[in-house]
């Protein structure tokens, strides 16, 4: 039997297959003969909406009360969405960046995020307007909610069209624990979804319009802007810096396109998002906050902004030397998500919700169930912990913060887990699932859009005939 254009989950992930026992067993005649109306697409939109029904179901008990504390950290439901409506002034219609709050102080979000806050919050007032009874911060977590679900389905859909071999690997992004738990306590599904597209569109070699979705990405959150440096070291090793500079130049077009305008209307109150972002000191999630707690040394204020992006430019230049070092080009989606989790690792806050900017890239890294599910454990963990450490200092029972320190290193070693696996594929293609689906095919980039095929030209001598045995074996 040939191998179908389609990969199913249950020939490739041994996870899949032995679990497909119990409706009948792996992908056969009856499953291909009822595929029209069951196509991924279809499927995946609906476990989309099962997921995202589950989320609205576990912050069911903070929208019947309120958010009110301690309940909104012992059921783990907290979400910055609700006060932020009326602390940041959008009862009162102010516009973001342009008006300054009664504090003197401006909102700390991209201009993107604050002007999908700003049209939720005008939404919000209309509906409070016709039926005064509703209340602002349910009706305003509501309208987010409606709001973010496109988001959430364009992230679905953008990466099981990234990798059309594999479609159904996007089903570990629908059903993934970490959106599930953290899909409301910000608005990061938003660059998450622009991102998803952006990589979507660059694997249908449109490099243009892909910088102009990264461009939109980087406006909505600062993380994707990070994305453009090995991708850059990929272009270079594959001689596609042509697409490169396509890339490169619709996300400065898109984001000029933003920012611009409130960069000349007032500067000081588009930059206060960036000079936050540089004050802020080390927080909750972070290694840097959880050694403190546990006794070790203090990082002074002065040197934390030093010392984290010292810290992570250092893991930039070790993924840089691995780019250039493995036997075969890595895969685009493996050096991106290595570059995301480094940031995250070495962040002076590692919020629960960063997890969500992680999981498409580790979808499209490492599709294997398992090994995806070990580090949603992981995440998971920390979410409960985080949330009952708050429990804590409102009045209720909670975790010590020594606890609580344990479970911030749990998350990170799981998540450096992962990456560890990743690139393991990265040096020994024949774990890549992607690469041999399982199977003796042989694949170069599925997704990586003008990567895939590319001429592997510019690699350190130790890498070239490492790349040379490897290809004379398959």
């Amino acid at each position: 039997m040939s191998t179908p254009p389609v990969v199913p989950p249950t020939w490739d992930d041994p996870m899949i297959e032995g679990g497909s026992h119990v409706v009948g067993g792996p992908f056969g005649r009856l499953a291909r003969s009822s595929r029209r109306w069951w196509t991924p697409a279809r499927v995946l939109i609906m476990l989309a909406g099962v997921a995202y029904l589950l989320a609205l179901i576990h912050n069911y008990p903070c929208i019947s009360n309120g958010w009110a504390s301690p309940d909104r950290y012992e059921h783990m439901c907290y979400s910055d969405i609700p006060p932020l409506f009326s602390i940041r002034d959008f009862t009162d219609g102010a516009f973001p960046y342009l008006n300054a709050l009664p504090n003197g102080e401006y909102l700390e979000y991209p201009v993107l995020t604050g002007m999908f806050m700003w049209i939720a919050s005008l939404i919000t007032v209309w509906i409070t307007s016709l039926s005064p009874q509703i209340g602002s911060a349910q009706t305003f977590f509501a309208v987010n909610t409606i709001l973010l679900l496109p988001f959430f389905i364009a992230t679905v859909v953008a990466t099981a069209a990234t990798m059309r071999k594999r479609p159904w690997d996007a089903a570990m992004v629908a059903l993934a624990p970490g959106i599930i738990l953290c899909a409301f306590i910000n608005w990061d599904m938003i660059p998450v979804a622009f991102t998803a597209l952006a990589m979507m569109l660059w694997a249908r070699k449109h490099p243009l319009w892909a910088g102009i979705l990264l461009g939109l990405a980087i406006s909505a959150k600062f993380y994707p802007l990070i994305l453009l440096g090995p991708w850059l070291l990929l272009a270079i090793r594959s001689s596609r810096l042509k697409q490169f500079w396509w890339l490169l130049l619709g996300t400065v077009a898109s984001w000029l396109v933003v920012n611009l305008p409130f960069i000349l209307a007032n500067f000081d109150g588009w930059f206060y998002f960036y000079k936050f972002s540089q004050t802020r000191g080390q927080d909750f999630g972070s290694i840097w906050y959880a050694s403190n707690l546990l006794g070790l040394p203090p990082i002074l204020p002065e040197w934390l902004n030093t010392v984290a992006t010292g810290s992570f430019l250092v893991l930039c230049v070790a993924i840089g030397v691995m780019i250039f070092a493995t036997p075969r080009r890595p895969r685009l989606a493996q050096v991106l998500f290595l570059v995301v989790a480094a940031f995250c690792l070495t962040n002076k806050v590692y919020s629960p919700q960063y997890v969500m900017w992680l999981i498409p890239l580790a979808v499209m890294a490492r599709p294997r169930w398992r090994d995806f599910l070990i580090w949603q454990v992981g995440e998971a963990a920390y979410f409960a912990a985080v949330w009952w450490l708050l429990a804590g200092y409102d009045g209720g029972k909670g975790l010590t913060q020594q606890w609580y320190a344990v479970f911030v290193f749990v998350h990170v070693l799981a998540t450096a887990w992962f990456a560890a696996m990743v690139i393991r594929d990265m040096f020994n293609p024949r774990f890549d699932p992607v690469r041999t689906d399982g199977r003796v095919e042989d694949r170069d980039d599925p997704g990586g859009g003008c990567f895939d095929g590319a001429p592997d030209r510019i690699a350190m001598p130790s890498a070239r005939p490492a790349a040379g045995r490897h290809a004379a074996q398959v």
